[in-house]
């Protein structure tokens, strides 16, 4: 049985349409199997995504991912078929960690660097950001080492780059 991870807001834009990504579950974190992406088609069987994952691995924002309509009229994806150059990062901020359990403070910490992200919900303050490849990529990743081991934060990186990787 598919658990769909919560819906978002619906951004800014003409001719949006979801675009959906099956994944296996992983132990000891969310529950869900499948999160839906919003993204501007591209062409007949293509989409470029318009927001940043919190659970797909292997995408960010501003790729184009080819996808297959099923029966139900949803769009599912079927690999990634352009990328834009940019990483996704995920932050949760430790509770009991200086910051506490605040996303705003996660963006005040990442906000120099002009990164753009989203708040999971209230109760779980994981914040997904985009990481343009115009950042600068080593000021990002040194800011996010020195987070997570002063306990600001935890991380993870759900797409990266052979420019992330050499930075």
């Amino acid at each position: 049985m598919l658990s769909p991870a919560p819906d978002r807001d619906l951004p800014a834009g003409d001719q949006l349409i979801k675009i959906w990504f099956k994944f296996v579950r992983r132990e000891g974190w969310l529950p869900y199997d499948t999160e839906g992406l919003w993204s501007v088609a591209a062409g007949p069987d293509t989409a470029r995504i318009c927001n940043v994952p919190f659970l797909q691995d292997g995408v960010a924002e501003g790729d184009v991912v080819r996808f297959t309509t099923g029966l139900d009229g949803l769009h599912w994806a079927s690999g990634r078929v352009e990328a834009s150059g940019n990483c996704t990062v995920r932050v949760l901020p430790k509770p009991r960690g200086p910051l506490g359990p605040s996303a705003h403070a996660v963006y005040d910490r990442l906000a120099p660097f002009g990164l753009a992200g989203e708040t999971f919900s209230k109760e779980l303050p994981l914040v997904a950001f985009t990481v343009p490849a115009s950042a600068d990529l080593p000021a990002v990743k040194a800011t996010l080492l020195r987070g997570e081991a002063e306990g600001w934060w935890s991380f993870e990186l759900g797409c990266t780059t052979d420019e992330w990787e050499a930075a």
